[in-house]
């Protein structure tokens, strides 16, 4: 049997890396909930953020959390024209998911042509300063995504319960004619929401670049794992993704810790399948 505090490391470690998969998850299941678009491109707009970040900090030493300030806005922006493209056309969720993919690969490919396939690591203060918790240390990179992540997801809580464009784009989702019939601007409204989407996918690639090896075949490897969290909770919820996220991330880390680290990647399909047979039916 492992240790105490080889398990409390490994709960620890699983918040951590379920509080990213959270994030990831919760631009994803905004998207696919109120503007009804599966969204593929989402992974592609976060590795594309980790990497322009990776680029600031080692080319002009561009703090990582600094950069958020030019990236949220910009992929707000490409999201926005992504979905005012997409929105000329007869998108449905399938299509979407096709469509983006192929757009998701064409990513893969511009990051490979600029940074080839090798291996990238961004050096930064906040991996190398540790934090002790009694027996359990992580470093300043955990902290900042977990924080980061219940941060934002509280944020998209506010804004879809408590503010009028918020409750707008959830009457939206729910039948567009009748809401366009009470003056609501549903276009406008979907090409805000898709902006949040990316902003969202920018955060995370932030994080994923704080601590985490880049590689850009690495874009697929997230998809299963964040479309899981997204499925085992409610579509178009800010907090369903994050608890979603942890339960898969405290799963896979017991699993490694308990059983063996091979056992990890069929956690979160098992987790998966089992809540899809008990609730066959999604709200």
């Amino acid at each position: 049997m492992p240790s105490a505090t080889l398990i409390l490391q490994s709960l620890a470690s699983g918040v951590f890396i379920g509080s990213l998969y959270g994030l990831i998850g919760l631009g994803l299941g905004l998207g696919w909930g109120l503007l009804r678009v599966i969204n593929l491109m989402h992974f592609g707009w976060a590795f594309l953020a980790a990497y322009i970040t990776y680029e600031l900090r080692s080319r002009s030493g561009v703090d990582p959390l600094l950069a958020l300030v030019f990236l949220v806005p910009m992929f707000g922006l490409l999201g926005m024209g992504l979905q005012a493209i997409t929105s000329r056309f007869a998108i449905t969720p399938f299509s979407s998911l096709l469509t983006t993919f192929g757009l998701t690969a064409a990513v893969e490919a511009l990051l490979q042509l600029i940074w080839s396939a090798d291996f990238r690591r961004m050096s930064s203060v906040y991996e190398e300063h540790k934090i002790r918790l009694g027996t359990v240390v992580l470093n300043q990179a955990e902290l900042i995504t977990i924080a980061l992540s219940f941060s934002l997801a509280a944020a998209v809580w506010w804004m879809l319960n408590r503010t009028d464009a918020g409750k707008a784009m959830r009457a939206a989702a729910e039948d567009a004619q009748i809401a366009t019939a009470f003056g609501i601007d549903a276009r406008r409204l979907s090409l805000r929401l898709a902006g949040v989407c990316s902003a969202l996918a920018a955060c995370a690639g932030v994080c994923i670049a704080l601590t985490f090896t880049l590689a850009p075949s690495q874009i697929f490897s997230w998809v299963g794992v964040a479309f899981a969290a997204v499925m085992m909770g409610r579509l178009a919820s800010a907090w369903s993704p994050l608890f979603a996220g942890i339960v898969i991330g405290l799963s896979e880390a017991l699993t490694m810790a308990l059983i063996a680290p091979t056992w990890a990647p069929l956690v979160a399909f098992t987790l998966l399948i089992v809540i899809l047979i008990l609730r066959p039916v999604r709200d």
